[in-house]
């Protein structure tokens, strides 16, 4: 069976896309799974991330870059020799962004806790109703109990997009293991390690049904 595409996109930077696609890697990875990675923003945060992981040993996926053009190609060679390839795009929404999420079996769009994150996040869906792919929204960086965070989840309530029962806190963690080429996870226990967990069963879940 050909594997799953997964796109992480949102047009304003900042929103955790890189962070949100290097943490499911390894909890795919640690559930048994294969896992390439493809990364399409030229910043190539990503890349550099799996290039300082691989410095420490076997990174546990493949990987490969893309600009906007070859994203098809790399999707058709990726998906048939793993059983989820995850892409990281650029912070912007045009034509460069639309081949990715063609070929997506699922659109992750990041929203940190910030009004101006759930504007943006409205090119990102209009886009994805107009390609047909299916979308979950995920609440990144929360400060749980606040009121922004609270204002915001309305927000996206409001907007009758499908959000994730997940949220992701605001964790010293992620930046923290992201700088050395790690998840999270990988860290040790705590409850970053329980809200990636739930998310990626979200993620399984979700694209079982497809």
């Amino acid at each position: 069976m050909a594997g799953k595409i997964i796109t992480v996109a949102q047009q304003k930077g900042g929103a955790g896309k890189t962070t949100i696609v290097a943490n499911l890697a390894v909890a795919l990875a640690r559930l048994g799974k294969s896992v390439s990675l493809l990364d399409t923003d030229p910043q190539g945060s990503l890349g550099r991330w799996y290039m300082t992981r691989r410095e420490a040993g076997d990174p546990g996926f493949e990987f490969s870059t893309s600009s906007a053009w070859g994203v098809s190609y790399e999707c058709d060679k990726l998906r048939n020799a793993s059983d989820y390839v995850l892409i990281d795009t650029p912070p912007k929404i045009d034509s460069d962004l639309k081949p990715a999420i063609r070929e997506s079996d699922l659109v992750i769009v990041p929203v940190s806790a910030s009004p101006v994150d759930v504007w943006a996040t409205e090119g990102v869906l209009d886009m994805a109703e107009r390609e047909s792919a299916k979308v979950m929204v995920v609440l990144n960086r929360a400060k749980m109990g606040t009121k922004v965070t609270q204002d915001v989840d309305k927000a996206l309530r409001d907007l009758g997009v499908k959000r994730s029962k997940t949220t992701i806190g605001h964790r010293v963690a992620f930046p923290e293991t992201m700088g050395i080429g790690k998840a999270a996870m990988e860290r040790g226990k705590g409850p970053w390690t329980d809200e990636i967990d739930a998310l990626t069963r979200e993620v399984m879940g979700l694209l079982k049904k497809r």
